[in-house]
């Protein structure tokens, strides 16, 4: 799909689709006005009968029997206009694309009167809703895709920085759909050797270094909590690193972990059978930081970008670790398993104090982590927990900015005292009560003294209906929020 910026009038511009936004009941805009006109009327007669009204994410299409350039309009509802944020525009994108995605036409244009103030948010809904994992049917939908959108801004409006603008939200979404397509990748695909050749094709592809360490590495180097995941499965576990160096080696590095379970059966502590299909998307935190690394890369960000992904699959076997085991981690700590089912603190706490040795000047980690997440929060906001204020402010903005929303949840020292073992120095869990928070506390005794957040995805990494921008499926969340993070620190 290509992205073009023109600044010519709306109107006067020949495509197979015009796209319009419009707020609800309303048609005061001075675009939708001019369309009414021109069209002798028309918007206010689906206005008047209701059959559009603006509702927010609703869509009607209008054929134009050639009273203007273009030969159809499509209507996308922004909502109410004193509700307006940017991310409805994003979402009247996605709208859009899904719409237009079974109409066959090659060429669409966007309106965007306010000029570049929403050309980022338009590019990004617009990439981002027209996603399709199609690579297993045998038969996949054989429709001509658009291939052309373009921008256009008033007259006046500087083309030449808003080309800019949609070439960067075009590699952002790039990302963002590469992330999707490996959450989406079945079980029997995506495994830790997978994820790991992934990574050297997309650091080769971008001037990333990337170093992988197999068994005997991850052993030598005593993570022991990510081997004890592993040992019930025949896959081998891999730990991977990606280098980005967009600065001078003298300024520290963000890093970044991903929780990288390629399948979580839930180990000996097995997880029941219903929808434990969707255990393959347990790798969505890996699969984001290679997104934002490859986004950082692509966007050339003047800072560095360390991404650390501990990667293993979770299966029961005759070697697998048991409940009531207890391992030594990388950090030194000694933590007793009492529930393989909750295994990606384990993993992540190894390559949590592997982080430390890159003297990091932030660490965020991004892990499916808690089912008591998606009870807290549902799919519509990621859970954050921390040491550090500012940090957390930081992506508590790049959250409302990208509509990628987090949310805090405390971490104060008592919620720490049901993982203390009488056997050992931690438990791995602590009981059903604040499991999210838990979890997290347990993360917190190995981030060491850095700049720390962890995020906590369980619900927000798969769509399980289709929304705007959100097409059913992986949804590729994190990506666009830490790169705007990131983007902040340049």
């Amino acid at each position: 799909m290509n992205y073009h910026v023109a600044t010519d009038e709306p109107f006067l511009y020949p495509c197979p689709v015009l796209v319009l936004g419009c707020f609800e009941e309303k048609l005061d805009g001075p675009c939708s006005a001019k369309l009414d006109t021109v069209l002798d009327g028309a918007v206010s007669a689906l206005l008047r009968t209701k059959e559009f009204t603006g509702k927010l994410n609703s869509a009607k299409v209008i054929h134009t029997l050639g009273r203007m350039a273009a030969e159809r309009v499509l209507l996308v509802g922004l909502g109410k206009e004193r509700d307006f944020v940017p991310d409805r525009m994003r979402q009247a994108a996605g709208t859009a694309a899904r719409v237009l995605r079974a109409s066959s036409q090659r060429a669409v244009a966007f309106v965007l009167p306010e000029g570049a103030a929403l050309l980022q948010h338009a590019a990004e809904g617009y990439a981002l809703g027209d996603y399709t994992f199609e690579q297993y049917k045998s038969e996949p939908e054989k429709l001509d895709r658009v291939e052309t959108v373009t921008f256009l801004l008033p007259d006046g409006a500087d083309s030449g920085d808003a080309g800019c603008v949609a070439a960067d939200a075009k590699r952002v979404c790039e990302a963002v759909r590469f992330t999707r397509d490996l959450v989406a990748q079945p079980g029997n695909v995506a495994t830790p050797a997978f994820l790991a050749e992934k990574s050297h094709e997309m650091a080769a592809r971008f001037g990333v270094e990337c170093h992988v360490w197999e068994r005997d590495e991850i052993e030598r180097r005593g993570m022991h909590a990510l081997l004890a995941v592993a040992r019930g499965s025949r896959q081998q576990p891999r730990f991977i690193t990606l280098d980005y160096r967009g600065a001078d080696e003298k300024n520290r590095p963000v890093v970044l972990v991903g929780k990288g379970i390629t399948f979580d059966s839930g180990g000996i502590s097995l997880k029941p059978r219903e929808g434990m299909e969707r255990m393959k998307d347990d790798m969505a935190g890996a699969a984001a930081v290679m997104g934002i690394v490859m986004a950082a890369a692509s966007l050339k960000l003047p800072l560095n970008v360390v991404g650390l992904i501990p990667a293993a699959e979770n299966l029961p076997g005759g070697n697998a670790s048991k409940p009531g085991d207890v391992i030594r981690s990388m950090s030194g700590k000694t933590v007793e398993i009492v529930n393989t089912d909750a295994e990606g603190r384990l993993v992540l706490c190894d390559a949590l104090h592997h982080a430390l040795s890159f003297r990091p000047a932030a660490v965020i980690d991004l892990a499916t982590l808690t089912g008591a997440c998606v009870v807290a929060l549902g799919s519509l906001a990621t859970g954050m927990m921390g040491n550090d204020e500012g940090l957390k402010r930081a992506l508590r903005r790049s959250g409302e900015a990208t509509g990628e929303r987090v949310w805090e949840l405390p971490l104060w020292e008592e919620y720490g005292e049901v993982m203390k073992s009488d056997i050992a120095d931690l438990k791995n869990a602590g009981g059903p009560a604040a499991g999210t928070i838990t979890a997290a506390w347990f993360l917190k005794n190995f981030a060491g003294s850095a700049k720390w957040v962890h995020l906590d995805i369980a619900g927000t990494a798969w769509e399980e209906k289709g929304r705007h921008y959100l097409p059913k499926g992986a949804t590729g969340i994190g990506v666009r929020l830490l790169v705007h993070y990131l983007r902040g620190l340049c």
